[in-house]
């Protein structure tokens, strides 16, 4: 789970929150809600293995709390939709011009809360920039992953290039035997043209000599 524990405050006063995890927070945010400034800021602090990311506009904190591995990109992404989700709810206006008890929007923005926690946890958006990250880390992995099954299969790169070599030879000496075999084959048409030339001679002179007799002299004196 990346995103564990998000509130919307006015001040120090928690209006509405979600909890994911089963562990309580409850002391550790309102330590921290003491700490942010009132004017408009964004920030980050730690604590133990966890990220509290906050945005403070307008009198209102928006705040979440993460894993370490979440990183900060995707937190504030998470904390800008809850922002303009709140600044769009009903129930904001009227609380920014009194003095709301605690937890008074609990009921009616608290599943509103949960609802775009579990989307970020089950489904987070990916920009381009994350996308390219992911896409070059996949990469890398298959990369990495395709090196150790050479290692673990005992092939050297020396083996690959007298492989690469083996296939090269055998190449060359298939085109050698290729033209030589066209080489035979055209000789062997040229011979049987030649043959079939020779015959038909033959032929036409042996019809020939029998009308005009063998050194076809008689058809002359005819």
């Amino acid at each position: 789970m990346s995103l564990i524990h998000a509130l919307v405050a006015e001040g120090s006063t928690i209006l509405a929150e979600h909890q994911g995890g089963q562990r309580d927070f409850s002391q550790a945010t309102q330590t921290i809600l003491s700490k942010i400034p009132p004017n408009n800021s964004k920030l980050t602090y730690v604590w133990e293995q966890y990220l509290f990311h906050y945005i403070s506009e307008g009198g209102f904190t928006y705040l979440v709390m993460a894993d370490d591995a979440a990183g900060r990109r995707m937190p504030f992404t998470f904390l800008a939709e809850l922002q303009q989700k709140f600044i769009a709810y009903p129930a904001a206006s009227s609380s920014s011009t009194s003095d709301p008890p605690a937890y008074s929007l609990q009921g009616s923005f608290g599943p509103v809360i949960a609802q775009l926690m579990t989307q970020y946890n089950t489904n987070p958006p990916t920009d381009e920039l994350t996308r390219a990250q992911t896409e070059l880390a996949q990469v890398k992995d298959i990369m990495v992953q395709n090196v150790e099954q050479i290692l673990s299969r005992g092939e050297r790169i020396e083996l690959l290039v007298d492989k690469t070599d083996t296939m090269a030879s055998q190449a060359t000496a298939f085109r050698r035997g290729a033209r030589q075999v066209r080489r035979s084959m055209w000789w062997k048409n040229t011979r049987i043209l030649a043959l079939s030339v020779v015959v038909g001679l033959v032929l036409l002179w042996v019809f020939a000599a029998q009308f005009c007799g063998a050194g076809l002299n008689q058809c002359g004196a005819k």
